[in-house]
């Protein structure tokens, strides 16, 4: 018994030490000090009835055509998180979503699930060529994978000028999970406050649910007041407010 206690507690502590590296190298300051810092945004704060969509992962030869043609039937605008492979895949849904007035963003070039912070410089800079390349605009807005980030990636992502965003935590509509037009519909409508940004995929698999989904939402919010408006229109605005509050 004792022999197995002293073969068993190493090989408890190797997993032990396995898991905290491994989480470690995700560790970061939490969202107080990156919102305080300006470094990243989830949602702002503001007494008007506006909303940021964004759409990540695409684009998508069928699914961000459809996404665009609600947007235009409601005169909404989006913000669409590009991956780079995907764009050069479709230059003409870039061109139409820069020309129809929508925000271009960086979501890496491959969508690594797993990546360090060379290799992601790498991969945002491959995707704002190829941007710039067919539209001759260079976005400042990038979200990372799965909003996986440390405090290493912001470090260097803000040192490059960019702006890193998330979104409220309670407008993930999981869409990319297929769990329902009702649901995606109803995630939204009861949570949905001012200012807020609310996340759904037009790319990487099929989105006809978001599409529907979208549909229903868009009139609704429209029929409650809301516009809906670009992610920078949303830091231009954060940005008017924190000036009123300190005139205050």
């Amino acid at each position: 018994m004792k022999k197995l206690l002293l073969f068993l507690l190493p090989l408890c502590l190797i997993t032990v030490s396995f898991f905290y590296v491994k989480a470690s190298s995700y560790d970061n300051k939490g969202r107080r000090h990156y919102e305080e810092a300006g470094q990243i945004l989830w949602e702002i704060k503001t007494d008007e009835k506006i909303i940021a969509l964004t759409f990540d992962d695409g684009p998508h030869r069928k699914y961000t055509a459809d996404i665009l043609d609600v947007l235009e039937k409601y005169h909404a605008k989006g913000t669409f998180f590009i991956v780079g492979q995907n764009a050069e895949k479709n230059p003409e849904l870039i061109s139409r979503m820069y020309d129809e007035g929508h925000e271009l963003a960086n979501h890496t070039f491959t969508h690594p699930l797993k990546t360090n912070v060379s290799n992601l410089m790498k991969e945002i800079d491959q995707t704002n060529a190829t941007l710039y390349s067919i539209t001759g605009f260079r976005p400042t807005l990038f979200r990372p994978v799965e909003g996986q980030f440390s405090d290493a990636m912001i470090d260097a992502i803000a040192k490059e000028g960019y702006k890193v965003v998330m979104w409220s935590w309670h407008l993930d509509t999981l869409d990319w999970k297929g769990p329902g037009v009702n649901r995606i519909v109803n995630t939204v409508l009861k949570g949905v406050k001012e200012g807020n940004i609310v996340l759904f995929h037009d790319g990487g698999g099929n989105r006809s649910q978001t599409v529907k989904a979208l549909e229903q939402i868009l009139p609704e919010l429209e029929k409650q007041g809301y516009r809906f408006v670009t992610v920078s229109e949303l830091l231009e605005i954060q940005l008017d407010y924190k000036k009123m509050e300190k005139k205050q």
